[in-house]
């Protein structure tokens, strides 16, 4: 392992030709899989809070969470982002990251864009580390009521107290936040379809939506579960915005702690077979 495995601050990795930053969590890759977190669409380290150590706790899994390059204390980007950035990362970041920490098996976990990610990402790139998939929130295309609440964001950055709060978790909070924003509300970005992705997928999933998410509609799980070749769970959350893990965070956490442990009994089961 080429990296410092603690969640202290300031730690850096590199990759994507970025400097990036990160943080660590519970035993090291040698010791158990890893819980790789892959934040929102304006997400950050900072903003996971205490979800790793709750994840650790929940699981025994390892977990590293890093921060994109444009978002949170990383390496800055230029904007404007091309429409194609999540591709982008999953094809031309991810893997580097992976190496670079040492991680031995993993598990993704992602929310929103990181979700995104995760699905291009084993869709796209052989990589048999990846034992699963962990979903919260994720798109696959736009929706109209998505992009509304996109463009009220804006506003409440523009006009409200969006930007100070952002500000807190970003050291070019302009960046992070107009990277995002200009991508989504590109007239161009309409016809944003990567759901081809799911249909490369031979992993377990577990994805998590909740129903009152302004982002994206429950839509979006129906076309994993209807594309889908391998085990697909769902968890479909009363009372839940785009945000699980703070929404409603003992279902979900409850939800990731029995499909990791199942992950764990089916894989033990393998191994007996073999």
């Amino acid at each position: 392992m080429s990296i410092i495995w603690s969640d202290q601050a300031g730690l850096r990795l590199n990759a994507g030709e970025k400097s990036l930053e990160y943080a660590a969590w519970g035993p090291e890759p040698s010791a158990a899989p890893t819980l790789v977190l892959l934040h929102e669409g304006l997400g950050s380290v900072a903003q996971w809070r205490d979800f790793p150590q709750q994840l650790v706790d929940a699981t025994g899994f390892g977990v590293l969470v890093y921060s994109r390059a444009g978002y949170g204390a990383s390496d800055r980007v230029e904007l404007p982002r091309p429409l194609d950035y999540m591709t982008r990362e999953a094809t031309g970041v991810l893997k580097e990251v992976l190496d670079t920490a040492g991680i031995e098996q993993a598990v993704l976990l992602g929310h929103s864009d990181g979700a995104t990610i995760a699905t291009i990402y084993a869709g796209s790139v052989s990589d048999m580390r990846i034992r699963a998939l962990i979903l919260m929130a994720p798109h696959f295309f736009t929706e109209a009521m998505g992009i509304a609440a996109i463009k009220a964001a804006g506003d409440a950055y523009n006009n409200g107290d969006l930007k100070q709060k952002l500000s807190k978790h970003h050291a070019d909070v302009d960046v992070a936040f107009q990277g995002w924003y200009g991508a989504w509300t590109d007239p161009a970005f309409k016809s944003w379809n990567v759901a081809d992705a799911i249909d490369h997928l031979r992993i377990p999933v577990l994805a998590i939506q909740g129903r009152e998410d302004p982002y994206g509609t429950l839509a979006q799980i129906q076309e994993i579960e209807s594309r889908i070749y391998s085990p697909i769970e769902t968890a479909i959350l009363d009372n839940c915005g785009h945000a699980p893990h703070r929404d409603q965070s003992h279902a979900t956490l409850d939800a990731i702690r029995e499909f990791c442990a199942r992950l764990d009994r089916m894989e033990r089961e393998i191994v007996k077979i073999a």
